[in-house]
């Protein structure tokens, strides 16, 4: 293996994670022997890039610049390899709204798009229903809340000041699933419960014993297969590549499943739900980055 760059950080709301994910993946590097560098995206990492002379990058950044098709655009251009999805899947990616657009038109099932005002209070347009608001562009359930019909907490957070990056959706309730994706092949489905919350949301990801992981899910067969044909016919549909994460809601009274979107970027870090479905079909992590590795490429 040549010399790899450990890509992390950034100034974005999700550099936590990324520094996270990394510490993750460093540890990995040196017990696998690699030789590799970190470099922090929030300085001057161009130059970085290039003067270390690095071969491979491993893209462990998550949000903005990482996850929505620019770094693979630069590395594109500097024609150095790198992991993970390329410029198409990732800024299709992370805009949730395109995403559900698009996969939608390939027969996977979204939750229902909602019409609301905007104004100092978000109120749904002819929907009485509990409902989901979310910036379009953010993940890690950064900025997502979950409002009763009863609700009269609908005051616009600071994460919802772009009213042109919000979306709202009808609530499913039932059970949260995930499936991980690794180059094309779907690992499991895991059900994630939220301790202290309904769905989960950041404080359930990342802090310890902030929720409980079920794999694989107890669910119908054909639930199972179902939310595996989606999330393979996504990874394939979108130009994937290496690893990927999709998100479902399941509602057991109607046995309808829906997906509520595809991350690129899943993370790596302790809590993690990819790093755990693989050890569950056999793969330890370091033989996961090691794959990850391997599929490295430039679009």
């Amino acid at each position: 293996m040549n010399k790899i760059a450990l890509l992390k950080g950034g100034n974005g709301s999700e550099k936590e994670i990324s520094l996270m994910t990394a510490e993750a993946c460093k540890k990995a590097f040196k017990e696998l022997g690699y030789e590799f560098v970190e470099i922090d995206i929030k300085y001057e990492f161009i130059q970085k890039l290039i003067l270390e002379n690095i071969d491979i990058c491993f893209n462990a950044l998550h949000g903005s610049l990482g996850e929505n098709g620019s770094v693979p655009g630069l590395l594109n251009c500097l024609e150095i390899p790198y992991t993970h999805s390329g410029v198409q899947a990732s800024c299709i990616s992370i805009n949730k709204s395109l995403t559900k657009y698009i996969l939608s038109k390939q027969g996977i099932k979204f939750p229902t798009g909602l019409d609301i005002n905007i104004d100092k209070y978000i109120t749904p347009i002819n929907y009485d229903g509990n409902f989901v608001i979310k910036p379009n562009y953010e993940g890690s359930s950064i900025g997502i809340q979950l409002i009763s019909k009863d609700s009269k907490d609908r005051v616009l957070s600071s994460f919802w000041e772009d009213k042109n990056n919000i979306i709202a959706e009808e609530f499913i309730e039932g059970k949260e699933l995930t499936v991980g994706v690794l180059n094309g092949k779907s690992l499991c489905v895991t059900e994630i419960i939220a301790e202290d919350h309904q769905f989960y949301d950041y404080n359930s990801k990342y802090n310890k014993n902030g929720s409980r992981h079920i794999l694989p899910a107890s669910i119908p067969n054909s639930i199972k297969e179902l939310a595996f044909e989606w999330s393979e016919r996504s990874f394939k549909f979108l130009n994937c590549r290496g690893i990927i994460r999709a998100d479902f809601r399941y509602n057991e009274k109607n046995n309808e499943l829906f997906m509520l979107e595809i991350n690129t970027h899943p993370g790596m870090t302790q809590t993690s739900l990819i790093p755990e479905q693989a050890n569950f079909c056999g793969i330890a992590f370091n033989d996961l980055i090691e794959i990850i590795l391997e599929g490295a490429k430039c679009d």
